[in-house]
């Protein structure tokens, strides 16, 4: 299991917004798309011949947020980038680098904020899981459990924020009633323990309630199942309102979003086929009241 809990959640995306200039405060979790518009200006700057005092006299603010927003420390509000896309050449690149910013996401690694972002906006979503229950049906107990054995150690307030991202994560299941969610999951994942049998019978008892709605299927594959299409790991899967299929693959500290056509239609093909191999949704339902049962 990867030091995050497995999916990458170790928060959301938002655009530019106007900040008075004296009350620029740093980014407490600076995200890819800042560090990448940060070069860009960096690199229109040099090509112009503008030193960084040079820039900051353009465009009306210190030396001290311009190398900020260079080391994408700081979110630039909309006068900097207007000004400082007149400085540099007026090229355009800036002002179109500037619609994709997005802050820092608390809460989710950086590998995996992309695919996040995506899941929020996917039209279908598939997940083979064999590690850990998806964070999508975690209850809160278990996600808790989850982030506190995760290494290193992490504070109180960084758990906390973990924990915050993927109940948010959660939300958007029921905020999304037509869209199809597909869980397929090992047995073998519902029978780790990771309290008494209490804290064991509530999850299973979240799992069946978040499973339940109509555009959800949750299917299990048995323990006395035999070998199957998707023994290479994890695998997820969605589709974005324009059509496109894309697949996520995560391991240890890293994470892969996967565009690749033919990548992607494979993975398809072996999530399919575990369809068929797996339990179908009654029965997968029936096998884990059986479990709560048990406990």
């Amino acid at each position: 299991m990867g030091n995050v809990g497995a999916e990458g959640e170790t928060a959301g995306g938002a655009g530019a917004r106007r900040v008075p200039p004296g009350e620029w405060e740093r980014e407490p979790h600076p995200s890819d798309s800042l560090r990448t518009f940060g070069a860009v200006v960096q690199a229109l700057r040099e090509h112009a011949g503008l030193s960084r005092g040079d820039l900051a006299a353009a465009v009306r603010y210190s030396r001290h947020t311009v190398e900020s927003v260079e080391l994408g420390r700081r979110m630039p509000d909309e006068a900097f980038v207007e000004r400082a896309e007149e400085a540099t050449g007026d090229t355009g690149a800036l002002r179109k680098a500037a619609r994709h910013l997005t802050r820092g996401e608390a809460g989710l690694a950086a590998w995996f904020r992309r695919w996040a972002r995506l899941e929020r906006e996917a039209v279908s979503l598939c997940t083979y899981e064999c590690r850990l229950v998806p964070g999508l049906l975690q209850s809160e107990a278990y996600a808790r459990s989850v982030i506190e054995g995760t290494i290193p150690l992490r504070t109180d307030e960084q758990m906390e924020e973990q924990l915050a991202a993927r109940m948010e994560r959660q939300a958007t299941m029921h905020e999304r009633p037509t869209v199809p969610f597909s869980f397929i999951v090992e047995e073998q994942v519902f029978r780790r323990r990771f309290g008494g049998p209490q804290a064991m019978r509530a999850l299973v008892e979240h799992v069946l309630e978040r499973s339940a709605p109509r555009n959800v299927t949750l299917q299990v594959v048995p323990l006395d199942a035999r070998l199957h299409a998707c023994l290479d790991g994890p695998v997820r899967l969605l589709e974005t309102p324009e059509g496109q299929r894309l697949g996520y693959s995560e391991g240890q500290q890293n994470g892969r979003l996967i565009s690749d056509r033919k990548e992607v239609s494979l993975l398809c093909q072996r999530y399919d086929t575990l369809r068929s191999q797996a339990l179908p949704p009654g029965e997968s339902r029936a096998l884990l009241e059986r479990l709560r049962g048990e406990l």
